[in-house]
């Protein structure tokens, strides 16, 4: 990630955003749970300047149903508001998900698809999504209460819609957790997003994200 630091910064069409998130996570039983988050999007440099400045804030919630031991499915709703911020519509989201892992050793592999459809007043896009996730403990083979973890991931987008051409992005993510308690991780990491990338000129992106994950 670093080495993708240094050439983005590089780039002219370069924006960075920080953006923190809170989610709660409620397991209903053994097999049903619920995850309610938070995020608030700002910018932190765009059109060649350093600026502090809210984007958008959004509101999500996911129902999943896990299947197996490794594997899930999963409807979410997500609320988009950008109107109050800037000069751009707000946005319903509608997404499903299937979600595959599996743990070799201390090393659990993830593998998920989701289809998106991203609906504003003007516009819907249809959205499909492969991720393929990797996280592991820092210390030894368990990740025990007080100690770190390591997430990484790389995912692939189409979007398409009626009156515009396809898009293809490509998103690079590197975090740093730790495992407070039973119940709360803290999480930090960057975000490399390579947007519209068989355009002439691709949109680079990059993210600082901060998050507190809290389950019930």
């Amino acid at each position: 990630m670093l080495l993708v630091s240094n050439f983005v910064g590089a780039q002219d069409n370069l924006t960075a955003y920080w953006q923190p998130e809170l989610a709660v996570n409620y397991k209903v039983n053994g097999f049903y749970s619920h995850n309610f988050s938070i995020a608030n999007r700002n910018y932190v440099f765009s059109d060649e300047s350093f600026r502090l400045k809210t984007r958008q804030i959004d509101v999500v919630h996911f129902s999943t149903w896990k299947t197996t031991d490794n594997q899930s499915i999963a409807l979410g709703v997500q609320y988009r508001f950008r109107n109050t911020f800037e000069d751009s519509e707000n946005e319903l989201r509608l997404t499903q998900q299937y979600n595959f892992t599996k743990s070799p050793k201390a090393i659990r592999f993830g593998h998920r698809l989701r289809s998106e459809q991203r609906i504003t007043q003007s516009l819907t896009i249809f959205r499909f999504r492969y991720r393929f996730a990797m996280d592991f403990p820092l210390v030894g083979e368990k990740l025990d209460v007080g100690e770190p973890y390591f997430v990484g991931s790389i995912e692939n987008l189409l979007s398409v819609a009626k009156t515009t051409q396809p898009q293809h992005d490509i998103r690079l993510t590197s975090q740093l957790g730790w495992k407070l308690d039973e119940n709360l991780k803290l999480q930090l990491g960057l975000e490399y997003r390579m947007e519209d990338y068989t355009a002439t000129v691709p949109e680079n992106v990059l993210f600082l994200y901060t998050s507190a994950q809290l389950s019930l």
